[in-house]
């Protein structure tokens, strides 16, 4: 999951005047070249790595670190239930599987950023910025398609991070309704429970930026790991035997893969990361930062999601937190502690959603932008409330996210990237990376579709098994 904004890179025009003499009596004249290898690829005069002005680089170990932090969020709870429905010992292949895919999309992207910071002379891009970029400088054929790619990657992070809201929002109404429950001895509305996480959720929304929410996200870092830990604790306890568990689940491994694919991709992550990087040279290859990161928390995923679905079976609630045995004071804890960090989390996901909207309309706002900030913060976290009062399931409402947005965003768009920057250049060997993506595609569309129909059957059976409460 993505705790980072991605943060944009200089326009064209500013960043050329850092590397052109100034005014004088001579005009200076930009000839175009013809190749690839000439427009910047093979250019010596323009390194975008040394060139690159951070106020404040991370190094690769700080790199990591944010890495994990943003790639070990809610979704991790999901992991159980993602088990259940592949099969425990198809959970595991079938999570490295994804892993290697969605770390291989990442890098695919990052790749294509340092071949276009050649091209454009620019020493940072976001993923939108990335997408546009190629489209122009691509085929003439593609061309007119820039704006229309830069537009439906960052109209997906926005459905993404919106979604994300809501999922938010209803595993912090579950852990505190058990709790309720247990506490009072009556049956609680889930529905009530996040009509009441209205003004709350709305004063963390409130918070004007990123420096200010930093706190929150500490406090919210330790609040997980907290209860991660004591939830590790209660899995390895009267474990059954593995022969007791299915080994392969056939019949609903769509849901599984739209899970997974929404715990796992931090396709929103990597351009930001890499932007502020110090050696951003560090995050590619076979022993860097990417590889690294994704490799660490493609273990912890795995050991959560087998010792969950061993330790519970059928009765795999849709996030772990829920099995755990609400008399006890350490489960309550538990529950306390992710509903907590969850909702200390929420602030940095809505800032996602509230950037792409606001720089949508500000230049609309000159008369009282900042009423008009607020009002925007606030009709969004409204709108992300009513939706999870909507489908206040959080299994099926993870799926959807993953299949339909996650899959575009993660897995075609990279690939579609790659293939226009490639195009003229060729495809390598035998044409080994067109037939990659080719196969590649084909996942993120048999995600996107029958992940989307999984999520969406599972929905409509919350509707029709249980009345609205």
């Amino acid at each position: 999951m993505v705790n980072i904004v991605d943060g944009g890179a200089k326009p064209a025009a500013q960043e050329m005047e850092q590397f052109l003499p100034g005014e004088g009596g001579i005009k200076y004249h930009i000839q175009p070249r013809k190749s690839d290898n000439e427009q910047g690829l093979g250019n010596t005069e323009f390194n975008p790595f040394t060139h690159r002005d951070n106020e404040h680089p991370t190094s690769d170990n700080e790199t990591l670190t944010h890495l994990l932090k943003a790639s070990l969020g809610t979704g991790i709870l999901g992991m159980p239930i993602a088990f259940m429905y592949s099969g425990i010992i198809m959970g595991i292949f079938a999570t490295i599987f994804t892993a290697f895919v969605c770390t291989h999309c990442s890098y695919v992207l990052v790749k294509c950023g340092h071949k276009l910071y050649y091209k454009t002379r620019r020493t940072k891009m976001t993923f939108a910025e990335i997408a546009e970029s190629a489209f122009q400088k691509g085929p003439k054929w593609c061309r007119g398609f820039a704006p229309v790619a830069k537009f439906s990657i960052l109209f997906g992070l926005f459905l993404t991070y919106f979604g994300t809201c809501s999922v938010y929002t209803v595993i912090v109404a579950k852990n505190f309704e058990q709790l309720i429950e247990h506490w009072t001895g009556s049956a609680v509305s889930s529905r009530l429970l996040i009509c009441a996480l209205l003004v709350p959720l709305i004063l963390i929304a409130w918070v004007p930026n990123l420096k200010y929410l930093a706190p929150v996200s500490m406090v919210a870092n330790v609040f997980m790991g907290l209860g991660l830990g004591i939830t590790f604790y209660y899995l390895t306890q009267d474990l059954p035997p593995v022969e007791s568990r299915n080994y392969l689940v056939l019949g609903t491994l769509p849901s599984f893969f739209s899970i997974t694919i929404f715990a796992m991709e931090a396709i929103g992550v990597v351009m930001p990361l890499e932007n502020n990087m110090k050696t951003p040279q560090n995050f590619l290859g076979l022993c860097g930062v990417l590889s690294q990161g994704m490799s660490g928390v493609t273990l912890i995923y795995m050991l959560l999601g087998f010792l969950g679905y061993l330790r519970y079976g059928e009765d795999t609630q849709q996030s772990i937190t829920l099995n755990l045995p609400v008399h006890e004071w350490p489960a309550q804890a538990v529950k306390v502690l992710i509903a907590l960090a969850v909702y200390c989390t929420f602030g940095l996901q809505f800032y996602v959603c509230l950037e792409i909207v606001w720089d949508g309309i500000k230049e609309k706002c000159t008369k009282r932008p900042m009423l008009v900030n607020y009002v925007l913060r606030t009709v969004l976290v409204t709108a992300a409330v009513v939706l999870a009062i909507s489908v206040p399931t959080i299994a099926p409402f993870m799926g959807l996210i993953g299949a339909f947005c996650f899959s575009i965003l993660g897995l075609i768009f990279p690939v579609l990237i790659e293939l226009v920057i490639h195009w003229d250049t060729g495809f390598g060997k035998y044409n080994w990376i067109l037939w990659k993506n080719i196969v590649i595609c084909i996942c993120g569309v048999a995600a996107l579709v029958f992940g989307s129909l999984a999520a969406i059957r599972d929905i409509i059976a919350v509707y029709s098994e249980v009345a609205p409460q």
